[in-house]
């Protein structure tokens, strides 16, 4: 008889509907075997009067699931992928990358038609240290409200807070059908998303038999994409405390890599493109990296 794969995620809403993605994709993939949805509750569900940057970045939210994971309290874990930090928990491995949503922010205004109508002086609510740093490169004189809780909390505080905008990843409000909403997607060469951005990772023990029931629905491009922000940012020590924007596009015979980097008074130090040919990846990320840490210089340590 086949067991029953425990799977651990976060409790908000959106987390629950990624990992209900995951879980019909490997039911149909892997007939017979069952999945029970474990939720867990993280230090960065707990925390929501402090930007993230403050209380310790992206590790809030995957803390207490890798620690689950570990133990054996569950066999598998589903993450938005760009909120696992570059190192994981020892023993554990992404065993599979999904295929990934609209990587690119969202920008939702109910007084503004386009992101491009934004001037000095309106108020754009964000709790992003890199949604900040480029708002300010693209516009000077924005006013930004800090802005955390999840996809509907934040929405409504657009109305609330009487805010002229807020930025969101496009892809939670996608996968809540919430897309109407959506005033317009930010081209990624005013807004380069974090690394990881769009995607849910699956992440299981090393060595471990879960890795046979995620095969087939690991999306290679995706995953490929994912591993090549995840070790730039790996290589600068990138988190979200830092202004990062970090995009890998695989199309065609080539790779293309978006960077943006601020520092903590918000400025733009590196907002830049590089390409290579398909199966470079290692030269890219090698590249991408020299470009960033010219810009570091320990500033952040």
């Amino acid at each position: 008889m086949n067991k029953t794969w425990i799977v651990g995620t976060r409790g908000s809403k959106l987390a629950l509907r990624q990992t209900q993605i995951v879980v019909d994709a490997m039911r149909e993939a892997n007939p017979g075997h069952e999945f029970s949805i474990k939720t867990i509750r993280t230090t960065g569900d707990t925390v929501w009067d402090k930007p993230l940057a403050q209380i310790g970045g992206k590790g809030l939210f995957v803390k207490e699931i890798e620690e689950e994971l570990v133990r054996g309290d569950i066999d598998i874990a589903v993450h938005s992928m760009k909120d696992l930090p570059a190192e994981l928990a020892e023993g554990l491995v992404i065993g599979a990358v999904m295929a990934r949503e609209d990587p690119r922010d969202a920008f939702i205004s109910t007084r503004l038609r386009s992101i491009s109508e934004l001037h000095g002086g309106c108020r754009v609510g964000t709790g992003s240290v890199r949604r900040k740093a480029q708002l300010g490169r693209y516009r000077e004189g924005i006013q930004i409200v800090p802005l955390r809780g999840n996809v509907d909390t934040r929405i409504r505080k657009l109305t609330a807070e009487k805010l002229d905008g807020i930025i969101l990843a496009a892809a939670g409000i996608r996968r809540l059908g919430l897309e109407k909403l959506i005033t317009e997607i930010v081209p990624a060469d005013i807004m380069v998303p974090t690394a990881g951005q769009g995607a849910i990772g699956i992440e299981i023990r090393r060595g471990d038999d879960a890795a046979g029931l995620l095969g087939a629905i690991d999306h290679d491009r995706t995953h490929r994409e994912v591993a090549i922000e995840r070790a730039v940012q790996a290589a600068v020590g990138g988190g979200c405390s830092i202004p990062l924007g970090i995009h890998a596009r695989i199309e065609g015979d080539h790779i293309d890599l978006s960077l943006s980097l601020g520092n903590e008074d918000g400025a733009i130090l590196v907002h830049e493109k590089l390409s290579e040919k398909d199966g470079s990846e290692e030269v890219l990320i090698a590249a991408a990296s020299k470009v960033l840490l010219k810009h570091f210089a320990n500033k952040w340590e």
